[in-house]
């Protein structure tokens, strides 16, 4: 039998937070205005009017949060660095201070073993870009690309491995093309452009990465995708579906093309996005590794509107997390293995850059150690079955700002109580270090 146990000795082990979502300080020291600064202040963008203003406090209270990841004994800590600190526009002039706020987060991991994995986008574009029209323009890419550099320069003699962009799907398709998330247009597959362009900026500040001698990563939320019956046309439709959330992000990466975005009446150039050179950018050199996002698989069905080719049904007969996702721990095995029939030799290392799920917010959360126990199961079974698997960065750390749901969900290892900032590790966070100290043992007991 295939458990947690069997995941393969110098396995990595860590957390995931992002700047918006826990630093707050949105005021200080220099910090720019970004598109969730603006995104929040709509009427009714966010649940109960909140916003990231204040967060988890984690600018002023990060050392006592690198206490709670030296408890639990991280390898790693994967951390999004605010590019509205380091250039409050998205050009320009450096920002020293907010660089330095990174550079002392760098050092106090550092101190207590804890290797730092920053991202360098996690949706906080500067707005003074999405005024210039953000990540629908090319020219996004190129200043993505220096200020990549610039946070390399300071930082890449103590962090050797690199994150570009989190979940570019995610944020093209509630960002640009539904308007649920920042910059909140609305804009269906007119907003495809922006998956290139973010491709494109991971492209160019890989090269910038790579040119300082760094290891280079992306983190892509995937899922599997499952027709919801036989029929040909919820087969079709399934197929087209996995075209765009999985294989338009990991294509492009791994095999230096597009898809087929037939089904949706686009080309391969994205609307003319797409110039020459563009691919070969993207995809050289190879990726040091593969975040993969997995929470849920998705099941797809014929289409009922027409404008879309697929429709989304409900999976049923499965727990569902307080964020009303369901629980299927054996989707990720599933994914896995997709991935390793469909890229080959193609497909780099992977690490599960997040995996978590929201619950009550109690501090006795069985719900989420039975959810993360079934997820490295099924992580670890993946392994055995030859998927090169190098760590697990579960979401998250802490209760934080959940984007377009507010404070509601609580995704955390440590409660936090927002009125007072007081960190309460659940009972997650003492089954996790405890299952983490296991791990390390048994090298020693073999």
């Amino acid at each position: 039998m295939t458990d947690r146990h069997d995941l393969p000795a110098g396995f990595r082990w860590g957390a995931s937070t992002a700047a918006y979502q826990v630093e707050g300080a949105v005021d200080e020291d220099g910090r720019g205005r970004s598109i969730w600064d603006a995104f929040c202040e709509r009427p009714g963008a966010v649940k109960n009017g909140e916003s990231g203003r204040t967060a988890c406090d984690h600018y002023h209270r990060w050392p006592e949060d690198v206490e709670l990841m030296r408890g639990l004994g991280l390898d790693g800590y994967r951390f999004s660095i605010a590019w509205t600190r380091v250039r409050p526009t998205g050009r320009g002039p450096v920002n020293a201070a907010g660089l330095d706020f990174y550079d002392r987060l760098v050092d106090g991991l550092l101190a207590a073993g804890i290797t730092p994995l920053p991202t360098l986008f996690h949706w906080d574009l500067p707005q003074a870009l999405e005024d210039e029209g953000g990540w629908l323009e090319r020219e996004t890419a190129f200043r993505f690309a220096e200020y990549a550099g610039v946070v390399a320069d300071r930082l890449g003699d103590r962090v050797p491995a690199w994150i570009t962009l989190n979940e570019p799907f995610v944020h093209m398709v509630y960002g640009y093309a539904l308007g649920i998330h920042a910059p909140g247009r609305a804009l269906m597959l007119d907003a495809l452009p922006a998956a290139h362009h973010q491709l494109l900026g991971h492209g160019l500040a890989a090269a910038e990465l790579r040119g300082r001698g760094l290891d280079v990563l992306i983190a892509n939320n995937l899922t599997p995708v499952r027709a919801a019956s036989d029929a040909p046309a919820d087969r079709a439709a399934a197929d087209a579906y996995d075209a765009l959330h999985n294989r338009l992000f990991t294509d492009p990466l791994l095999l230096g093309r597009y898809p087929d975005l037939s089904a949706y009446g686009v080309g391969p150039d994205l609307h003319g996005a797409v110039k020459d050179g563009d691919l070969a950018l993207i995809s050289a050199p190879t990726l040091a590794g593969l975040g993969v996002n997995y929470y849920n698989p998705t099941r797809i069905a014929a289409p009922t509107d027409p404008g879309l080719p697929f429709a989304e049904a409900p999976i049923d007969g499965v727990p569902r997390t307080h964020f009303d996702w369901p629980v299927v721990p054996a989707g990720l095995y599933e994914l896995l293995l997709t991935l390793q029939e469909r890229y080959g030799d193609a497909l780099p290392p992977i690490t599960v850059t997040e995996n978590g799920c929201s619950t009550d917010g109690a501090l006795d959360d069985t719900f989420r150690t039975d959810y993360l126990a079934g997820h490295l199961d099924a992580l670890a079974r993946a392994a055995v079955h030859g998927v090169d698997v190098r760590g697990y960065y579960t979401w998250s750390l802490l209760d934080n700002f959940e984007w377009a749901e507010g404070y509601s969900q609580r995704f955390g290892l440590v409660h936090v109580d927002f009125e007072t900032q007081r960190r309460t590790p659940r009972a997650s966070y003492a089954w996790y270090r405890d299952l983490i100290a296991a791990h390390r043992a048994k090298p020693a007991m073999q």
